[in-house]
């Protein structure tokens, strides 16, 4: 969840900038795929050896690792592409919206 709120505060920083839409998403993504990565993997290394656990209450802990490692690999996934995807679409379709409310009748 942070870390989509950091890529969009990192396009609209950009787009306040100047840069058009998409030149500001592409540039926003590359520019936070660094600690968006770093801040997933940190995550999902902290689990591993809950993950290969053997010992006492290993069966509660390995799912729940697991649980969390695919939870993470997927938010940042959905960070990384779908969320830039879907910023572009809504910006889109608002700024098709303002031009059509603004249009004489």
């Amino acid at each position: 969840m942070l870390n989509g709120v950091v890529l969009v505060a990192a396009v609209n920083r950009l787009r306040d900038e100047g840069l058009p839409l998409r030149s500001a998403i592409i540039a926003g993504a590359a520019t936070r795929l660094r600690p968006v990565l770093m801040t997933a993997l940190v995550a999902s290394f902290g689990f591993v050896p809950m993950a290969l656990s053997h010992g006492a209450g290993a069966e509660i802990q390995r799912p729940l690792a697991s649980v969390v490692i695919g939870g993470v690999i997927t938010s940042t996934l959905l960070t990384l592409i779908v969320l830039p995807t879907l910023y572009e679409r809504v910006e889109r379709r608002s700024k098709n919206n303002d031009a059509d409310a603004n249009a004489p009748c």
